[in-house]
Order: C-alpha cells, then structure tokens, then sequence
C-alpha cells in the first residue's frame, strides 16, 4: 500500500497536464505540492504537539479533579447520613426513654395523689365520726337534761293548775312524784 501511493505521488509529479492544474487550481498542481506537504506536516505537528502536550493534560486533570470531588462529595455525603441515622436512633432512644419517664412519673403521681386523697378521706371520715358521736352525746344529753325540765315544768305547772282548781296549795314532793311515775311511763318510748 505503502509503494501504491508513492508511486501515485510520482506519476502526478511528472504529469504536467492534470486537467485541474490546466483550469487554473494550484492546489493541484505539482510543483506546489512539496511546500504544501511541509506546511501540512508542521501545521499539524504544531497541532498534534500543543494539543497533546497543553491542553490534554488540562482536561485531564479537571476530569480527575472533577471526579475526584465528586468521589469526596459521595464520601461525605455517606459519612454524613450514617451520622444522621444514627443521631436518629439516638433521638428514638431519647424520645422512648422520656415516654417510659413520663409514664412512671404520671404512674407514681397518681399513687401519691390516690395514697394523699385516701388519707384525707379517712382523716374528714374519723372527723365526721368524731364529730357525729359528739352530736349524738350532746343530744342524748340534751335529752336527759330535756326531760328534767319537762320534769319541772310539768311539776310546777301541775302544781299551778291544782293551786287554781282547788285554792290550796298541794306538797311539791306528791306532785313530783306523780309527775316522776307519769314521765317513766311515757318518756321511755323517746330514749
């Protein structure tokens, strides 16, 4: 292939009538084709050269740089939620743990409140008590004391009312005697 074309490059080098060269193309006509071929290989070995040793290198490094920083960026990014998981299970712990206080303080609370109303209870229960069995002496004693006055003033009334009837004055001993006998019968039924 190689001998193919340099033999191609000869015979357009010693063929003066190309049918382009005659209409006036001098791109196509041989004896510009040296200087053409130079400046084509230093053009492009220019190229070749600045691009491959300049601006390569350049993308290249941004494009490890880049991925670098976006290998970091995931690196991070990976550090950063398994801290926040585990913040998270902390936080459930914390928030598990003040449920479990707040039950047994809402719990003790209401064993201190029933243990606090269950002795104010008994204490106005045994006042009440007190308080019911000294009312219940103070009336049987006002009763008793009652009952001596009916007593006395039945005494004195009957004696009046005798003294009225008959003009004459009767003993105050027969009259509370009577009195005495009539009340036996009669206030027994109220004790």
């Amino acid at each position: 292939m190689k001998s193919f074309l340099i033999y191609l490059a000869a015979f357009f080098a010693n063929n003066y009538f190309l049918f382009a060269a005659e209409a006036g193309m001098p791109q196509l006509d041989p004896t510009y084709w040296a200087s053409q071929a130079f400046w084509l290989i230093l053009v492009f070995t220019i190229l070749y050269i600045s691009i491959s040793r300049f601006y390569l290198p350049k993308i290249k490094d941004n494009l490890n740089n880049r991925e670098n920083k976006i290998k970091e960026d995931l690196e991070n990014a990976n550090k950063l939620k398994e801290q926040a998981e585990i913040k998270l299970k902390e936080y459930e712990l914390i928030l598990k743990n003040a449920k479990k206080d707040v039950s047994k303080i809402h719990f003790e609370s209401k064993n201190n409140l029933d243990k606090d109303i269950k002795f104010k209870k008994d204490k106005i229960e045994k006042e009440i008590e007190n308080k019911v069995v000294k009312a219940q002496k103070e009336i049987k004693e006002f009763k008793k004391n009652s009952i001596n006055s009916i007593k006395t003033i039945s005494g004195n009334i009957a004696s009046e009312i005798i003294k009225n009837i008959t003009g004459d004055k009767l003993n105050e001993s027969s009259i509370k005697a009577a009195v005495e006998d009539v009340s036996k019968e009669g206030i027994s039924k109220y004790l």
